[in-house]
């Protein structure tokens, strides 16, 4: 005999109803809460967040050095085909070789030209006959002038002159050799230079060049 549950105690029968029983129930519940809170006033406060300020800087534009640049790249060289064809010479090798034929010869080029070389003459020290001053020592003496800064100074005094005596007899190269100033070293060079004349030095017979010295005496009167 199979057992039957009472109708009172199937709660599957009322399960349906007692679920919709508790949402309207909570709906209820929650529409009072939220419309007491409306009625007290209170607000509710919204904290804002103070966004951070964010400061650009001025950024400043360097100056920039600008690079040379590269050098340019060599050109590939292009390989051009050579259409050109070399004809091939003939040769005529029958050509008979004349052994008594005479032989041509070029001519032997000219000897090189040989420069000409002068040479300068030489200059003696002593020769056989010594230059000779025309007119003497006395003579060339009586063309000096004494110079007005000596004569204040009462300078007086022996200036020596070495010189060379040419080919004709004439000075050349005056320079002094010990002087004693005053103007009196010009003086000197100056009298022989413009008054000086001499035969020539001769050696085996033939004007030389000599060189020789001279003294000039200067004293006050």
């Amino acid at each position: 005999m199979a057992l039957r549950k009472a109708p009172a105690a199937d709660l599957k029968r009322t399960y349906g109803f007692f679920v919709q029983v508790g949402m309207i129930a909570s709906l209820l519940l929650l529409i009072l809460a939220f419309n007491a809170n409306l009625e007290r006033g209170e607000a509710m406060e919204i904290e804002q967040v103070q966004q951070e300020v964010v400061q650009m800087e001025e950024i400043l534009q360097t100056e920039q050095i600008q690079k040379p640049p590269p050098p340019p790249r060599p050109p590939v060289p292009v390989e051009v085909p050579n259409d050109e064809i070399l004809e091939d010479d003939e040769l005529d090798l029958d050509a008979s070789l004349d052994l008594d034929a005479p032989i041509n010869v070029p001519p032997p080029p000219p000897p090189p030209e040989e420069e000409e070389v002068i040479e300068e003459p030489e200059i003696f020290e002593i020769v056989e006959q010594m230059p000779e001053l025309i007119g003497g020592i006395s003579g060339l003496q009586s063309k000096a002038r004494y110079p007005e800064i000596a004569r204040k100074a009462n300078m007086e005094g022996r200036v020596i002159v070495r010189f060379i005596v040419d080919e004709n007899g004439d000075v050349s190269e005056p320079t002094v050799v010990r002087g004693i100033g005053g103007g009196l070293d010009q003086e000197a060079i100056r009298v022989i230079t413009e008054h000086a004349k001499f035969i020539p030095g001769r050696q085996r017979g033939r004007p030389v060049k000599v060189k020789f010295s001279l003294p000039i005496q200067f004293k006050l009167r």
